[in-house]
């Protein structure tokens, strides 16, 4: 019976624990960035063909816009996402965009908010590709599941970053009139 009230006792201090984080570290950030031996043009119309995006994204089905227009700012789709066997659906909207250098999106679910940006940077031919996450739970278990997750977070981006850089490099698609059109739009970037 001792032993019992030993286990509930420690049972009760790692819960009280577990809540407090949530409180202590309401919220994540976290950046990754990739670099892609591509123009900035190509990588960002790759990055924004939405047939390719489950080549890329872990766990994406599907998307559904639900008002706007696709790819302009107050745009905002539901997103199908398989996460361990279960689907889960998120809300996008778009908040800001910039063609070929920037965007960013709230992305809203039962369990989270993320505040979600990136980015293209044009260097000698190549293209840098950073994105910037952050993470708030909407609840104060979620929060505290949050705040011992970001490694898995970062990771999970990682991955899905480094699965755009190989489909940039090895794309085929011609997204351009010519290759003359896409030369020019990097041109006048670096302007």
């Amino acid at each position: 019976m001792k032993y019992l009230l030993y286990f509930l006792i420690l049972i009760l201090i790692l819960a009280i624990l577990f809540i407090a984080l949530g409180f202590i570290r309401s919220s994540i950030s976290y950046e990754c960035e990739i670099k892609v031996d591509k123009p900035v043009a190509e990588a960002w119309a790759v990055m924004s063909d939405q047939e390719k995006l489950p080549e890329w994204i872990k766990g994406f089905k599907s998307t559904e816009l639900v008002s706007g227009t696709a790819n302009t700012v107050g745009a905002v789709s539901k997103i199908y996402v398989v996460d361990q066997g279960r689907e889960m659906i998120m809300e996008e909207t778009i908040n800001k965009i910039r063609e070929n250098e920037y965007l960013n999106m709230t992305f809203t679910m039962d369990f989270m908010n993320m505040d979600y940006d990136i980015s293209f940077k044009a260097v000698d031919g190549q293209t840098f590709i950073t994105t910037k996450s952050d993470v708030k739970g909407n609840s104060m278990i979620s929060r505290s599941i949050v705040a011992i997750m970001p490694s898995q977070m970062k990771a999970q981006e990682e991955e899905n970053l480094n699965n755009l850089k190989q489909l940039i490099e090895s794309n085929s698609t011609d997204y351009f009139d010519s290759n003359d059109e896409l030369e020019d739009k990097d041109d006048l970037r670096k302007e």
